[in-house]
């Protein structure tokens, strides 16, 4: 019988140049869910993102990842984000000269065999952008030029909304932003789940985010390795008593 599971991630290890970070990390995700992956600094978890992406920076040396039922291990990112992916980054790159909309309207042209409706693509931006009180303006200047962090936050969240991709791996997007900025993205990504039935991968330190999201899963990784794996409950577990206790028990676990 065919699974249906979205995504495999199956005993992956990945080097960036010649120091192994991922040591055999496996996961699985069914469409529609919401995983959040948590851990110490320098656990790997941005690592796993920009690996499943197809960073040519990581050199995957073990293992494969299956997405919709195919081996994209090999594949190109291009190829990745054509299948259904995205990640959004820790610092969203600067592109002069590019305008945000037509950014947005190429990355869709990418995407489908058909041409884009102008009115309708306009249509969903405007109301996208009201999703995340972000003036119309912002679709006519240049990709992150000039943005704040939450500006450019936001202007990624607003790609998802549009791209509307089969999953989204957030990397700490709700790093370095206020409250109310932090409930807007939290909308953005509501209504992008809500329409899209996307599953998400949530890569975090804080948990601010997940506050108004159902989580499925809470995976916590240390040492290049999930070693804890449990439902949202174990997220506020890592609020009360922080990585010390888990990683500890999973040691004791390995040695027995």
């Amino acid at each position: 019988m065919m699974s249906t599971s979205l995504l495999q991630i199956n005993q992956i290890h990945a080097n960036i140049e010649d120091k192994e970070i991922l040591h055999g990390v496996s996961l699985e995700m069914n469409p529609g869910e919401t995983h959040v992956l948590m851990g110490p600094n320098g656990a790997g978890k941005s690592t796993l993102g920009h690996v499943l992406m197809g960073n040519p920076r990581y050199t995957v040396t073990g293992g494969n990842i299956v997405f919709g039922g195919k081996d994209i291990t090999k594949e190109s990112t291009d190829k990745r984000a054509k299948e259904g992916l995205f990640l959004s980054f820790q610092e969203p790159l600067e592109v002069p000269g590019l305008s945000l909309e037509n950014f947005l309207r190429n990355a869709l042209r990418q995407q489908s065999e058909n041409p884009i409706k102008i009115w309708a693509f306009h249509k969903e931006l405007k109301k996208a952008l009201g999703v995340l009180q972000m003036d119309e303006s912002y679709a006519e200047r240049s990709l992150n030029v000039g943005f704040s962090g939450g500006e450019k936050k936001k202007a990624e969240i607003l790609q998802l909304m549009l791209l509307k991709p089969r999953l989204a791996i957030l990397d700490e997007t709700d790093s370095g932003l206020d409250v109310d900025a932090v409930r807007l993205v939290s909308q953005g990504v509501e209504e992008y789940q809500k329409k899209q039935n996307g599953a998400l991968l949530i890569i975090t330190h804080s948990t601010r985010i997940l506050e108004s999201l159902h989580v499925d899963y809470t995976h916590i990784m240390a040492n290049g390795q999930i070693i804890a794996t449990g439902d949202g409950s174990l997220v506020d577990r890592i609020n009360a008593e922080g990585y010390e206790s888990i990683v500890e028990a999973a040691a004791k676990g390995a040695m027995k």
